[in-house]
């Protein structure tokens, strides 16, 4: 598969299934047309797969995260005959092995302060993986779930504006923490 296909097929249905095996039937019989598998078994993903595409699904194998599946060469390409249409990783050898088997590639990122956003750019720029996913997707969502219990929450890490900063303080965090000057008189 192209990118360009790729591209088009998640301007389509932008929404991204992210399941366990034991979510995979959920997944199938969603609307959703991408489906990330997070814990792909050895025994399983052939026919997960198989499903998947005759659903008109396409296929992405957290190789990282998978079991019985070398996290290497000969683990790629094993997922590259079963079918799989691209991997998602956190290390970005594994991002060219995956582009030499005809696979789109995803590579994972916790942005979890400035420096860490930094890093994304430099790895991103020498690794070229054809998407990024970046997480947490919602930090205002964590901020209001552990402001919820005894434990007084600060937020910090990539707080870049006033906005972020409210934001914050209204989902319950007590205090934000930012490395911006700009933004301490606030």
């Amino acid at each position: 598969m192209q990118i360009s296909e790729m591209n088009d097929w998640l301007e389509q249905a932008p929404i991204i299934a992210t399941v366990h095996s034991e979510d995979w039937e959920a997944a199938i019989n969603a609307p959703v047309k991408t489906i990330f598998c997070l814990k792909a078994n050895l025994r399983t993903i052939r026919n997960h797969v198989k499903e998947a595409h005759l659903a008109d699904k396409k296929v992405f194998v957290h190789i990282d995260l998978s079991e019985g599946i070398g996290k290497d060469k000969v683990g790629i390409e094993f997922l590259a005959g079963c079918g799989v249409d691209g991997i998602i990783t956190t290390k970005g050898n594994m991002i060219k092995i995956a582009r030499d088997a005809g696979m789109i590639t995803v590579q994972r990122f916790f942005a979890l302060d400035s420096q860490g956003v930094v890093a994304i750019c430099e790895i991103t720029q020498a690794v070229s993986p054809d998407y990024i996913e970046i997480m947490p997707g919602v930090i205002d969502k964590i901020i209001s779930k552990f402001a919820k219990g005894n434990i007084p929450v600060i937020a910090g890490g990539l707080i870049e504006t006033k906005q972020e900063i409210t934001n914050a303080i209204r989902s319950g965090a007590v205090a934000v923490s930012t490395g911006k000057a700009e933004l301490w008189s606030m």
